[in-house]
């Protein structure tokens, strides 16, 4: 990947954008050539989100899930959607946004029109789409194979997923901006994968912890697009509940957006 792929000339090159829309469609296009390109990438982002969950139905299989009303389906599909938005989302993002970073790209990108969130949400979108695209895959092979049935309550699981996509992209670019190279992104993304996906219900029901542990858990980052994506098969959410996550929601949303104006770096640490 060379960094003189992506630059406000070529943006202009290519129909001089002159909206928001058509300047992040416009970053995005290229984005996703280097994001095909990149043989890691896309291992990390398509492969093991497809796989990783399948790992866990042996696990699943000798939870005491009867008593929190789950089945092996219903813990492994709001796992495959997590894990999906933690590689597919996240580390991916994570590494696009300190590449970007240090070929000085964003710096000359910052030069042209596109403002700051939009070049940030253009490099984001093939990503973005990855984690959406994975999710509704995941979602048919887990109502297929694990006989999952229709969810109660769609709207949730999909305010959840949209939830997971956002958190994922502001964090990400939290992470980036307290990473210094390109290398050490693999590194500072894996305390968040850790945390989520042991803490936030990902691959252990939060149903199924003590009360006292899930409610510490209820609090993670990912916990609330975990929880209102389950809680749209199950149904079982009480109004109470939904807007509990809403809250934890949007205040790690507000926390990402403040650190990521305050501490994100738009050229290379030295």
């Amino acid at each position: 990947m060379t960094g003189s792929a992506l630059t406000p000339g070529t943006a202009r090159a290519r129909g001089g954008p002159s909206t928001a829309l058509s300047r992040m469609t416009a970053l995005a296009r290229v984005e996703l050539t280097l994001f095909v390109r990149s043989r890691s990438t896309l291992v990390a982002a398509v492969f093991v989100p497809l796989v990783l969950p399948f790992s866990l139905h042996s696990a699943a299989g000798q939870m005491d899930l009867e008593d929190a009303g789950l089945t092996v389906g219903l813990v492994m599909l709001p796992a495959a959607i997590g894990f999906s938005l933690l590689f597919a989302v996240y580390s991916t993002l994570v590494g696009v946004f300190v590449a970007r970073r240090e070929q000085l790209v964003l710096k000359r990108l910052r030069t042209g029109e596109p403002r700051d969130a939009e070049i940030l949400a253009g490099a984001a979108l093939p990503a973005l789409a990855t984690g959406l695209g994975q999710s509704l895959i995941l979602t048919a092979a887990c109502t297929v194979l694990l006989h999952v049935p229709a969810p109660h309550a769609p709207h949730l699981a999909v305010l959840g997923l949209l939830l997971g996509l956002v958190l994922c992209l502001t964090l990400a670019a939290v992470t980036a901006g307290l990473t210094r190279t390109t290398e050490s992104a693999q590194v500072t993304s894996i305390p968040l994968i850790m945390v989520s996906a042991v803490g936030s219900g990902t691959a252990v029901p939060l149903e199924v912890l003590p009360d006292r542990l899930a409610r510490l858990c209820e609090l993670l980052p990912l916990t609330p697009a975990i929880t209102l994506v389950r809680g749209g098969w199950t149904g079982e959410l009480s109004g109470y509940e939904v807007l509990r996550a809403l809250a934890v929601a949007l205040v790690w949303s507000a926390l990402a957006v403040f650190a990521v104006r305050r501490w994100f770096r738009w050229e290379p640490r030295r």
